[in-house]
């Protein structure tokens, strides 16, 4: 069948973000006051932007069990003022907030609305560790793996050792993706646990599933973050500084690790097929989805050598594990060449290219549907150039930053979005 003509989209700029903090619980306010907090703030942040402007909402939150409430977005959505207009909602495993930005986008790229909220939250604190946990654990097979004992820990744990066999990657060098991001944090007054660490506090911290120990893994979380996106004419009408969304790219994966083929390595246009003859790929030591996702906002966008071209990252690094395989994934280095990428340093904030800024899960929390969106927000102010202006600092400003990449991650990789950010005209 014929292809039709496909029409350009238009140019999505965001205009503004909001973020609450990120903690273990919020006992003070239930999810709706949570996102009208982030919303409020963001919209304070554009004031020539009023309520009767705004077309339409995109909700995001991953499981109805923490809320134990189904359509808790569209009571959000009401909360939020915006009834009759349009939303859905979006949810995607721990990838729902950086999808809920893409939908956000694709309904301003298409025409249907000129402004549009991407919202998202999450009220983890509602049930035990445990059970949060096991909810986590259902966006595994249930048929397959959840059976069996499939706890994420337990998955993420098994992949980073098949990468330490395949390229001598070292739990010492998954901890200093720990001691990076803690340390950011310090700076970030979002963020859950800030902490100054050392190597040996992340290695003596209790086991969870070897090599990952507490301090390896990312906190559940509750919090909110929203995102207000604009196009071009709306955007620089309600602000002289929109930063815009230049490229967005998915990828997907098949759920069970075991149905996951061996093929050729998805090559980046500067890569070659030779620099990865004999190596298995994807097995279990990389995310197919996050190069695919990459490899396609990168041609959206036009990047040809992300290191040179883009200023920041704010990956989702829900264990260090992971942090180090996306290096190798978003073509940052080779693959193999995670775990040297960090002892190196060039991922600290004074380092070739900045990872995780603000903290990264692992500092700022995981309250899953807002997390995607919270890297949004800070992505779009380091852009901006305002991070002293929301974070009373700028401690964590990357010196005239003028394009960054968010990366979000389901599962064990079986979603993955990223989207690149850049200075507006």
């Amino acid at each position: 069948m014929k292809k039709g003509k496909r029409t350009a989209p238009r140019d999505v700029y965001m205009v503004s973000g909001g973020v609450t903090k990120f903690a273990k619980a919020h006992p003070e306010m239930n999810f709706q006051l949570m996102v009208k907090r982030a919303f409020d703030y963001a919209m304070k942040d554009v004031p020539d932007l009023t309520m009767d402007m705004i077309d339409g909402s995109v909700a995001s939150y991953f499981s109805d069990h923490f809320t134990r409430q189904l359509m808790a977005g569209s009571m959000v959505n009401d909360f939020l003022g915006l009834c009759p207009k349009p939303s859905k909602r979006t949810e995607g495993g721990g990838a729902t907030g950086g999808l809920c930005l893409q939908s956000g986008y694709e309904a301003v790229a298409s025409g249907r609305m000129d402004v549009c909220v991407s919202f998202g939250f999450e009220t983890m604190s509602r049930v035990n560790t445990w059970k949060g946990n096991e909810f986590i654990a259902l966006a595994s097979d249930t048929n397959f793996d959840y059976p069996v004992g499939g706890f994420y820990t337990g998955y993420y744990a098994m992949m980073v050792v098949r990468h330490m066999h395949e390229f001598g990657t070292t739990p010492e060098q998954m901890a200093l993706v720990s001691v990076k991001n803690h340390g950011n944090a310090l700076y970030n007054p979002y963020a859950q646990s800030p902490m100054k660490l050392t190597v040996e506090d992340v290695r003596s911290s209790p086991m969870v599933a070897y090599p990952l120990t507490r301090l390896d893994c990312c906190a559940m979380s509750d919090g909110a973050a929203a995102c207000i996106l604009a196009s071009e004419d709306v955007a620089f009408e309600l602000t002289d500084n929109p930063v815009k969304i230049s490229g967005v790219g998915t990828g997907t994966d098949a759920m069970r690790m075991a149905d996951r083929p061996h093929k050729d390595v998805i090559l980046l246009p500067w890569e070659n097929k030779l620099d990865y003859k004999g190596l298995k790929y994807p097995g279990v030591h990389s995310f197919r989805a996050g190069r695919a996702a990459a490899k396609m906002a990168y041609e959206h966008a036009g990047i040809t050598d992300p290191i040179k071209e883009i200023d920041l990252i704010e990956l989702h690094d829900a264990y260090t594990s992971s942090e180090i395989q996306t290096y190798e994934d978003l073509g940052l280095c080779k693959y193999g060449e995670g775990g040297q990428f960090i002892e190196e340093g060039q991922p600290e904030l004074n380092g070739k290219i900045p990872v995780n800024p603000s903290g990264g899960l692992l500092a700022c929390g995981h309250p899953v549907g807002a997390t995607g969106l919270m890297q949004a927000a800070f992505a779009f102010w380091q852009v901006q150039g305002t991070i002293k202006k929301h974070m009373g600092s700028d401690r964590l400003q990357i010196p005239n930053a003028k394009r960054a990449l968010i990366h979000s991650h389901a599962g064990t990789g079986t979603y993955v979005a990223v989207s690149i950010m850049e200075r507006g005209r």
